[in-house]
This record gives C-alpha cells, sequence and structure tokens, in this order.
C-alpha cells in the first residue's frame, strides 16, 4: 500500500489480521492518517464517518453484497476503522445481507483502542424491528437497537425480537438520526463509524451528520443494478443535501484506490500547511 495524494510517502506493509503485541509502525502510520481531525471543538461532538466500497462504475455491491468488491487493502483499512471506533453504526438490511456478527477482538489492532472496551459494540438501525437474519447480532447485550417509539410500542415488551440487545427509542415512526447519533453519544460513543447500507448513508447525508467520507474504488466494472454508496428514497418527502467534502489522502494498492474525504475547508488548509512543510 502506498500514498499517493497530497505527497508521495512511504509503503505501508499490509497486515489483515490483527495483533496482540506491539503496534506495528505500518499500522500506527496508517492510523494517524485516518486520525487527522477527527477531533471536534467541543468535548462531547461526535465524528461521524463513513466506510464504503464501490466499483469502478460506482456499483455498491457485487451480487447483493459489498465483499466481493473489496481486496487485502481495503480488509486491512476496514479493520483500522474499526478498531479506532467506539460504535459501528448499520442499517438492519445491510447487517442481514452481509451477515453481521458482533465485532471480534480478534479482527481488531488491540493496540488503537486506547483503554475502550476490547471491540466496538454495533449499532442497527431498523423502524420497524424487523430483525430477521440479525440474530448473531442480537445474541450479543453490547448491540444497540435504534428505533422507533411504534414498533418498540408493538414490539411488547417481552423482548423476543431484539434478542440480549438494548433498544433505544429515536423518533415516533420514522427513526431520527439526529436523535440516535445524540443517544449514541450520551452512551460514551463519540467515534461512530457507519458502513452502511447505501440508504442509511443518504439519510446520514441528508440531515448534514457525515463529517467524513472513506471510499474505497474497486478495479472492476461491475454493471447490472446495483446501487450506488448513496441511495436516497425516492418516496421521502426529503430535499436535495450536498456536503462539501475536501480530498485528504489517496492510497493505493494493487489497482485499488483507497479515497479519505472530510467535511469543511479546515482540514484541507492544515493539509496543505503540513505539504509545503515537508516540501520545504
Amino acid at each position: 500500500m502506498r500514498q499517493i495524494y497530497p505527497v508521495a510517502g512511504p509503503e505501508l506493509e499490509l497486515i489483515t489480521t490483527a495483533t496482540t503485541g506491539p503496534l506495528p509502525a505500518s499500522v500506527a502510520q496508517l492510523a494517524d492518517l485516518y486520525r487527522d481531525g477527527t477531533s471536534g471543538p467541543a468535548a462531547d461532538r461526535p465524528w461521524i464517518r463513513a466506510n464504503m466500497v464501490a466499483s469502478a462504475d460506482g456499483a455498491a455491491a457485487l451480487a447483493g453484497r459489498s465483499g466481493g468488491l473489496g481486496g487485502p487493502a481495503d480488509r486491512m483499512v476496514f479493520y483500522l476503522l474499526r478498531s479506532l471506533a467506539d460504535v459501528i453504526l448499520v442499517g438492519a438490511g445491510t447487517a442481514r445481507a452481509e451477515r453481521y456478527k458482533p465485532a471480534r477482538e480478534s479482527r481488531l489492532w488491540v493496540g488503537l483502542r486506547d483503554g475502550r472496551p476490547p471491540a466496538p459494540a454495533i449499532a442497527l438501525v431498523s423502524g420497524s424491528l424487523d430483525l430477521g437474519g440479525c440474530e448473531p447480532l442480537l445474541s450479543d447485550a453490547q448491540t444497540i437497537v435504534l428505533t422507533t417509539a411504534a414498533a418498540a410500542a408493538g414490539a411488547g415488551g417481552t423482548g423476543a425480537r431484539t434478542g440480549q440487545a438494548r433498544i433505544v427509542v429515536a423518533g415516533e415512526r420514522r427513526v431520527d438520526l439526529g436523535q440516535a447519533v445524540a443517544a449514541l453519544v450520551s452512551l460514551g460513543f463519540r467515534q461512530i463509524l457507519t458502513e452502511g447500507g447505501p440508504r442509511l448513508l443518504a439519510q446520514l447525508a441528508q440531515a448534514g451528520l457525515v463529517d467524513e467520507l472513506c471510499l474505497t474504488t474497486s478495479p472492476v466494472l461491475a454493471a447490472g443494478t446495483a446501487s450506488r454508496i448513496v441511495a436516497s428514497d425516492p418516496a421521502a418527502d426529503r430535499p436535495d443535501a450536498v456536503t462539501g467534502l475536501v480530498l485528504a489522502h489517496v492510497l493505493t494498492d494493487a489497482g485499488f484506490l483507497l479515497s479519505r474525504y472530510v467535511k469543511g475547508l479546515s482540514h484541507h488548509m492544515k493539509g496543505m500547511a503540513d505539504a509545503a512543510a515537508r516540501q520545504g
């Protein structure tokens, strides 16, 4: 893996599994690239990072799953970002399609957990509490289900639909992602990583809640009918929303491009100053 923007950087060793020993220098260097700029001015300000993958022609999945688009470098960044996160925010449909399980300590770099729990919690977004296929997550007491008051009332308080997971109500008849994020912050989760799917990312973007996008571009043409990484619901009565992003860095490996974009100009100005300083 090699950094090609903003300036050419050293080769970074590809390490796709975790280690319980000292943090490899290449992993620490990569972590520094992804941690830069993620601290808000206030102690309770969350940072919401999206990590997505797409084909060269914009498809967000192959055969219904995003995993077919990835490669070794993408997997390294996937587990790195999970290692840096407090909680992983994911739509129930994506969790079902991608066969999500609780995050495993054995797949994370424990040296990046900073005294936090060994693995980040998973927060499932489900407005209906239709959670069939999500049973591996629901058996974990760390899992949080973000849902509506109407769905929670319909569950009858039996817990049959949510297993060991904690229910958090965020909205009356539609999950309000602003309320959902506030609830996660109140639980101590400030570094929030979302892995989609495309509809959840669209809702976060429309609410102005995306601070960062990490996008892997896979060197394949997928064709087909797969959606793009942001897929708004055409039936939803929401205005278009545009989030201005600044390119922070680009990494490359075996034809894959791993780009990191952040919201706003302050990071861009800092990056330009740092690059100028390195070039003398």
